[in-house]
C-alpha cells in the first residue's frame, strides 16, 4: 500500500495515527504571567486529531521572552496550565510536543526582567521593531553573550525540558529557526564571535549541540525534535551559504538519534526556495518533517514521493480544527482571518466551524 498523509507512522518512540502535523503557531493568547489558560486548552483540544501537535513557541525563561502574552514553561503556574492542555489533548487521543524557545535579540527591554538588554551571540541590532505591550518599538542593540554566560542559558533549557515532562508533554522540539537565539548562533550574519561559539561551522553549531544535550537529560532522543529554517529571512537574518551550513547541521544532528528534523523550507517572507532540501533529509537520515506553504496536494505528493515523512501545516490548522477530516473528505476549508492571528479572545481562535455532521436517524 502506498504511503500518504493518512498512513500511521512511528516518530521516534511514538506511534502517530497520521502524518498531518500541526505546526507551531504563535497566537499571543496566554494569560497573566504567560500562563496557558482555559481558552488555550480548548484551542489545542479542538485540533487533537492531528498526527501530532507542536505547540506555539514557549519561552524557557523570563529572559527568553520576545513577545507579549506568549506562554512560558519556567514557572509552577505555567507548568500547571500546560498540564491541563496536555491532559485534554491526550483524553482525545492526541499527541503533543512543546516547542522550546529563546528569542534572543528579537525582544525588547520592556519585555524582560529589570529592563535588561536582550542577548545575542553578537551585538548586532536587527532591523525592524519589537512587539511590546506599549506597541511597536525599535529593536535595540543586544548584549553579546560572554563565553561564561552561555552555560546559564543552556541550564535554562535543561530546567525547561524537565518542566515540559512534568507538564505531561509527549516530547519537546528545540526551536532553532526563524531568527531566534539558536538560529542567531547558527547563521553567520548574526554570529561574528571569535570564541569557541563562532567562526567555523563546528563552533557555530556548538550552542545548539549543548542545548540538545541539556534537553536529553530530561528526554530520550526519540522524544526530541529540532526545527530549522535555513533560508528564512524573518527577523532580519541570513547566512552566506545556507546549503553548506545546514547540510552540516543536519549531519551533526543525525548522530543523536532524534525523533525528527522539522524544516521550514524556503523563505517565509518571500515564498522563494533556492536550496535543495533533500540534501538535508539525506544527511539527517531520520524522520524529515516538511513545512512552509504546503497544501493537501503538495503534502500528499511530498509523502507519496518519499520527499518527506510528514508535513506540518500552520495556517490551515489555525482555521480548520478538523483539518485531518477535511483533507480526508476533500471538503472545503475555512479561510484564516488574518486580523485575529495575534492576540485577542475566542474570535479567530476557537470559533472556527467544524464540518457539519449528519445526525444519525433513530
Amino acid at each position: 500500500m502506498a504511503t500518504d498523509l493518512f498512513t500511521p507512522v512511528t516518530l521516534g518512540s511514538l506511534e502517530l495515527s497520521n502524518r498531518i502535523i500541526m505546526a507551531p503557531l504563535t497566537r499571543n493568547r496566554a494569560g497573566e504571567g504567560n500562563v496557558p489558560q482555559a481558552l488555550n486548552t480548548e484551542y489545542y483540544t479542538q485540533r487533537a486529531t492531528a498526527g501530532m501537535i507542536i505547540t506555539e513557541a514557549t519561552q524557557v525563561s523570563a529572559q527568553g521572552v520576545g513577545y507579549p502574552a506568549t506562554p512560558g514553561i519556567h514557572s509552577t503556574e505555567q507548568v500547571a496550565g500546560w498540564l491541563k492542555v496536555t491532559d485534554a489533548v491526550h483524553a482525545k487521543g492526541g499527541r503533543i510536543f512543546l516547542q522550546l524557545w529563546y528569542c534572543g535579540r528579537i525582544s525588547h527591554p520592556s519585555l524582560l526582567p529589570d529592563q535588561q538588554l536582550p542577548v545575542a551571540p553578537s551585538a548586532i541590532k536587527p532591523e525592524g521593531e519589537a512587539v511590546t505591550y506599549e506597541g511597536m518599538q525599535a529593536f535595540v542593540e543586544p548584549h553579546a553573550l560572554e563565553t561564561g554566560e552561555i552555560a546559564d542559558i543552556v541550564e535554562q533549557y535543561r530546567v525547561a525540558a524537565h518542566n515540559a515532562k512534568s507538564a505531561g508533554f509527549d516530547g519537546v522540539e528545540v526551536h532553532a529557526a526563524n531568527g531566534y537565539l539558536v538560529d542567531q548562533f547558527l547563521r553567520d550574519s548574526t554570529n561574528r564571535r571569535t570564541d569557541r561559539y563562532g567562526g567555523s561551522l563546528e563552533n557555530r553549531i556548538r550552542f545548539l549541540q549543548e542545548v540538545i544535550q541539556a534537553v536529553l537529560q530530561a528526554w530520550e532522543p526519540g522524544r526530541v525534535g529540532v526545527r530549522l529554517s535555513p533560508e528564512n529571512s524573518f527577523n532580519d537574518i541570513s547566512d552566506s551559504d545556507p546549503q553548506t551550513t545546514f547540510n552540516f547541521v543536519a549531519e551533526q544532528l543525525s548522530e543523536l538519534g532524534l525523533a525528527y528534523l522539522h524544516v521550514v523550507e524556503g523563505d517565509m517572507t518571500t515564498g522563494e526556495a533556492e536550496m535543495d532540501y533533500q540534501q538535508l533529509r539525506k544527511r539527517f537520515g531520520g524522520h524529515y518533517m516538511a513545512n512552509n506553504g504546503y497544501d493537501f496536494e503538495l503534502g500528499q505528493a511530498s509523502v507519496k514521493n518519499d520527499q518527506a515523512d510528514s508535513v506540518a501545516f500552520g495556517k490551515l490548522f489555525l482555521a480548520n480544527p478538523d483539518l485531518v477530516e477535511r483533507f480526508a473528505q476533500s471538503a472545503e476549508l475555512n479561510e484564516p482571518d488574518v486580523e485575529t492571528f495575534y492576540g485577542g479572545d475566542a474570535k479567530g481562535y476557537t470559533d472556527y466551524p467544524f464540518l457539519e455532521r449528519e445526525e444519525a436517524v433513530v
